[in-house]
């Protein structure tokens, strides 16, 4: 059976669990204590040199890395609906993944971290670009159900749990309609799973 190192309050943890989930995957959680430094032990750095989760164990494939392990989930278990191989709809889908990893990461789920965990940012800074992100996702979205492909792809589960989080952060989404519709969506598909704060 597949594992996954998972730490609850995590949204990277929690859109491969989402994943897992709707894709109807049967796999045993592996918790990891990041407050004690679990994910820092010589045993959790033999999965992910970099320290970090999630991990996903598949027999003796181990990925770690969010976005990597959409992919890997799509690819092998959900085809063609979660992430197509064609050229340009993969392209379209990957460019959110890196979004995810990159814009989210650095601006809403940085300053939820600041809230929640102490983290030290710079709070004006990722607030500023939380906005921006936002005002892209809410423009995006007015022409479409869903980020990419018209249907619900990796796309859509990289940068859902972030941005749905972003009150914990304090950041308001009542100015994007069209990002809380697009949760709302994403809250109804079969198999959809919450998490603390969701």
């Amino acid at each position: 059976m597949m594992k996954l190192y998972n730490a609850e309050l995590s949204g990277n943890c929690h859109k491969v669990r989402l994943m897992l989930s709707l894709l109807g995957l049967k796999y045993e959680l592996v918790p990891v204590v990041l407050k004690d430094g679990e994910q820092k032990t010589e045993e959790f750095l033999k999965l992910n040199p970099l320290g970090q989760v999630p991990v996903l164990r598949d027999g003796d494939v181990v990925i770690r890395d969010s976005q990597a392990i959409l992919v890997y989930l799509a690819q092998r278990y959900g085809g063609e609906d979660w992430l197509p191989t064609e050229a340009e709809p993969m392209g379209k889908v990957m460019q959110w993944l890196f979004t995810a990893a990159n814009e989210i990461q650095h601006s809403v789920a940085a300053v939820r971290l600041h809230f929640l965990f102490n983290a030290k940012i710079d709070v004006e800074v990722a607030l500023q670009k939380a906005h921006q992100i936002l005002q892209i996702l809410d423009k995006h979205l007015s022409e479409r159900s869903w980020l990419e492909c018209e249907r619900p792809t990796i796309a859509d589960v990289a940068c859902f749990p972030y941005v749905a989080l972003a009150s914990d952060g304090k950041i308001s989404l009542e100015p994007y309609p069209h990002v809380v519709s697009w949760i709302e969506r994403i809250k109804q598909l079969p198999g959809y799973i919450g998490m603390p704060g969701l």
